[in-house]
């Protein structure tokens, strides 16, 4: 505490200046015996009436009592405090009084004549009227004026305002009695009395002082209570209900009890809480016991509710819920496993399980809407419950079934979890529930599903990759028991003891023997129909129109094989009938390698790619369905399914269609068409079975796009821009792998169909074909001007191998693959002519072939490769020039724009030497080129 204190003077002149107390003033200054904020501290531990006792000392004290911060903390003790709804009035009621302020300065201003911007000068705008100055002493003005408290309406409370606790009468030794006060006449406000407490800055005191009126007898009445018979509240309120409302705020108010000895009075509470909760539950226990829906068990179920929040009763409603006491009779787990056969269980008795389940929950919706108030929470440990029962049921079923077959054990997982969801949107929700509710009982449903999901995504993976290696595995043995059978049949009537004796003479007899002893092959592809619509409907299990499949009667459609007539056979093999097993060696090994030479059809299945395909989509729509379950369990599930598709393209590439390209390249590869006597057919018969093998691959390709598409990107399981995502990068790999192994089978095949074009104009284009003269036949001309057989034959032969790629390659690769043809077929033909004799006469057939080239060229639509055709047709012209103009012949060999560049001068000199003239011309040509016979004059 501090003050002024005036010093004594005595004597001296008289005071004239009324600064002179001043300047003989002494400041004396009193330290208080505590700080200011240890005794705020202290009286916070004061009981009410000792605080508005203490608050009588001083003012200082008073307004440290009066602190509202003070008031506003026991309020917010008791949740009785809304900080929002208070600065939202406190900035209404400085809005308003800022208006009535301007308002009146503007009536003022009006009434005395002055502008309200102090228009003649007389007046500062900000100042109040009547002021004459503003000095250091009217801040102590303005700051009491705005830590005035402001009411609701705006107008400043002043001192005379009647306190709140003003009506609590103290007894003499400190403790408020509830004799003295004032109770209201209808007690049923006092009921409702937390609930009126308003949230306004500068008031908390008077709003507290209302709550303790209210409350403060009843609560010290029960705490000097000796026995729960004793208190005043029981019979204040006869009705239960208000009972339990008067307890429940006297709950709160408790909170606000700071005081010394507030754990025994709220402890006495407490007890008398739990007597009356006691006595309310067996009320509400007996109205459940009796089916007293309407009466004893909704009218004690809301006293509950209101008492504190009614969880006892709930908690004895949902232990005691039919659901739970009659579970056995809902379904049996075993029923699954006892009504299905090995490998597979039946999920109709959970399907029955979930309905009967259903169908008691929604029972239950609608007695807990008959019995509990809204602000009941029942619903969900009900849930709880209901997803316990479905956790025991599918644990046993689970457990059984993976003891039983793992095959089982998966579908009964992926099952049940998908019978469990539509279980979820079954239930009824109550009248009150909103969106939790389906949120909560995904939650159930995860909960009941999570302990077995390792699990199942383990087995799940394990069971496809086993099935995909036994599937390919199985295909192998039946190709080699296949083999193994067909050689032992070719074999069984060989006599060993007379082949014996000259048993290298014979092989080489069998490794020299004319191909075509072997069958002829079918030039058609058998996949003549739409492959990206056969692709989709075979990974989606649809059996295909056989009419589409008319034209492959004679098709080379690898699948399992299957006994005929005793043996295993393939029906990608020759349909016809086995011949009878030869009786020598010789043709024993010859029909060995006809058989084996006509197998290179089934290296690879469409079937076992369709099996593993539909045994993926399985696997895969199984694991899928946990993706929806979210957070790291969808994820697992989610990575799972990509590692399916992985495994489904190794099994599909490297174990299967690579091991089939190479074994295709290797038979390839020793084929010889100068071996073959006769070339009757217009294909090379291995060169044409790999091209199906090809389209084979094709398909199965297809077959893996149509599935990535649906089941992976269609879903949103997989990114196909993350190119670092485990399933795009294998499928990327497994494209490269046919990719290049296409590529190498077509290099391949090339070789051959080159072999197969020099072995054709090596014997069949005879010399008087370009030089009739050759035949020593004077008179013998050309007549016709038509290209001639070799020709013909040689551009049928290429245009069936390269028509069979149309429509099963990508544009890219058959554009690659045509140009090399073209360009490998320029060299062969170039090599061929220059092994030719050409005369003036015969030169017209030459054009005649030439051009015959040169519109299949156009047909292959290849501007580049078509230049070196267009070159060979001016080639030919010079064996049309009349040996008279050697002069024009050198002309035109010299001229290099007129081939385009293809040709080079020294090498249509080297195709000129061909002329059957030339040696009469050879002297005026090089003399025209190169000067060679002139003389200097």
């Amino acid at each position: 505490m501090s003050g002024f204190k005036r010093a004594l003077v005595s004597g001296g002149p008289p005071r004239h200046n009324i600064l002179a107390p001043l300047r003989v003033a002494q400041i004396v200054s009193s330290k208080p015996l505590l700080p200011a904020e240890i005794i705020s501290t202290i009286i916070n531990y004061l009981p009410v009436p000792d605080l508005l006792r203490f608050a009588r000392t001083s003012k200082r004290m008073r307004e440290m009592v009066y602190d509202d911060t003070r008031w506003v903390q026991r309020l917010q003790l008791m949740g009785c405090w809304n900080e929002a709804q208070a600065r939202k009035r406190l900035d209404e009621a400085r809005r308003k009084r800022s208006e009535q302020v301007k308002a009146r300065r503007a009536e003022e201003a009006k009434r005395v004549g002055i502008g309200v911007n102090g228009a003649n000068g007389t007046h500062v705008s900000g100042e109040e009227p009547g002021r004459t100055s503003v000095t250091l002493f009217d801040a102590v003005w303005d700051d009491e004026e705005q830590e005035t408290p402001v009411g609701t309406n705006g107008e400043r409370h002043q001192g005379g305002i009647v306190d709140a606790f003003e009506s609590v009468a103290q007894s003499p030794n400190g403790a408020s009695t509830s004799a003295t006060y004032e109770r209201p006449k209808d007690s049923t406000a006092l009921l409702q009395i937390l609930r009126k407490v308003q949230s306004i800055r500068g008031h908390a005191r008077e709003e507290y002082g209302k709550v303790y009126g209210a409350l403060a007898p009843f609560y010290i009445d029960i705490s000097r209570s000796e026995n729960h018979t004793d208190p005043s509240i029981f019979r204040s309120y006869r009705d239960p209900e208000h009972q339990a409302q008067m307890l429940a705020q006297l709950k709160m108010f408790a909170k606000s009890d700071v005081s010394q000895g507030w754990q025994q009075r709220e402890a006495k509470l407490d007890a008398l809480i739990d007597v009356f909760q006691t006595a309310v539950l067996r009320e509400f226990e007996f109205g459940c016991q009796t089916g007293d829906v309407e009466g004893k068990m909704r009218k004690y179920a809301h006293v509950l509710v209101t008492l504190n929040g009614g969880q006892a009763g709930i908690d004895y409603f949902v232990k005691q819920n039919k659901i739970l006491l009659e579970r056995e009779k809902l379904g049996d787990p075993m029923e699954c496993l006892n009504q299905a056969s090995t490998g597979n269980i039946s999920l109709g008795s959970s399907n029955t399980f979930l309905e009967r389940l259903s169908s008691s929950f929604n029972e239950q919706i609608v007695l807990i809407d008959r019995v509990f108030p809204p602000t009941a929470n029942v619903l969900l440990p009900l849930l709880d419950r209901v997803g316990n029962v479905i956790s025991d049921y599918v644990t046993l079923l689970f457990d059984e079934a993976h003891q039983r077959s793992i095959e089982s054990y998966l579908k009964a997982v992926s099952g049940v979890y998908e019978q469990s969801l539509w279980f979820a949107r079954a239930l009824q929700p109550t009248s009150t529930s909103g969106d939790e509710f389906y949120e909560a009982i995904d939650r159930v449903v995860k909960k009941v599903f999570e302990p077995h999901i390792d699990l199942y995504l383990g087995e799940e993976l394990d069971f496809f990759k086993d099935r995909s290696d036994a599937e390919v595995v199985e295909w192998e043995r039946k190709l080699t028991e296949q083999d193994a059978s067909m050689e032992s049949l070719f074999m069984s009537n060989v006599n060993r003891q007379a082949d014996k004796r000259d048993f290298l003479t014979s092989f080489k007899r069998v490794v020299m023997m004319p191909v075509n002893v072997f069958p002829t092959f079918p030039i058609s592809s058998p996949f003549g129909f739409s492959k990206p619509a056969t692709a989709k409907a075979l990974v989606n299990g649809d059996t295909l129109d056989p009419s589409r499949l008319a034209s492959s009667d004679a098709s080379t459609r690898s699948s399992t094989p299957r006994p005929v007539n005793g043996m295993v056979r393939t029906p990608s093999r020759s349909s016809t009938p086995l011949p009878e097993a030869p009786t020598t060696e010789l043709a024993a090994k010859a029909a060995i390698m006809n058989s084996r030479l006509e197998g290179i059809r089934s290296l690879f299945s469409i079937e076992v790619a369709l099996n593993l395909v539909h045994a993926a989509k399985a696997s895969l729509e199984r694991a899928a369905r946990f993706v929806r379950l979210g957070g790291s369990i969808g994820e697992r599930a989610r990575e799972q399914c990509e590692t399916i598709f992985v495994i489904l393209l190794q099994a599909l590439g490297p174990k299967h269609v690579q091991a089939g390209f190479d074994t295709a390249l290797e038979h390839l590869s020793k084929y010889n068409p100068r071996k073959v006597s006769e070339h009757s057919q217009t294909g090379v018969a291995p060169l044409i079975t790999f091209l199906e093998l090809v389209n084979v691959g094709d398909l199965i390709q297809q077959m893996v796009d149509v599935f990535y598409e649906q089941e992976l990107i269609a879903t949103r399981l997989t990114d196909r821009s993350d190119f670092l995502d485990p399933a795009v990068k294998e499928k990327k790999r497994f494209e490269q792998m046919l990719d290049e192994r296409v590529a190498a089978g077509l290099n391949k095949g090339i070789d051959v169909l080159m072999d197969e074009v020099e072995y054709i104009c090596a014997t069949t284009q005879v010399a008087t074909d370009f030089n009739p003269a050759a035949s020593g036949d004077a008179n013998n001309r050309v007549i016709d001007v038509g290209p001639t057989k070799t020709a013909l034959q040689v551009v049928e032969v290429v245009s069936s191998h390269t028509k069979m790629l149309v429509g099963s390659t990508e544009k890219n690769m058959l554009d690659v693959f045509n140009q090399e043809v073209g360009l490998r077929l320029f060299t062969t033909l170039c090599k061929h002519l220059k092994r030719q004799r050409i005369s003036v006469d015969g030169s017209i057939k030459l054009i005649s072939d030439m051009n015959h080239y040169l519109t299949y060229i156009q047909t292959l639509k290849n501007q580049n490769l078509l230049e070196y055709f267009i070159a060979l047709c001016e080639l030919a012209q010079i064996y049309l020039v009349d040996p008279s103009h050697a002069k024009e012949l050198a002309t035109i060999i010299a001229e290099g724009d007129r081939f385009h560049g293809i040709f080079r001068a020294e090498e249509v000199y080297e195709f000129a030497e061909r002329r059957a003239d030339w040696y009469q011309v050879k002297r005026g040509v090089e003399r025209a080129m190169y000067g060679i016979g002139c003389r200097v004059m």
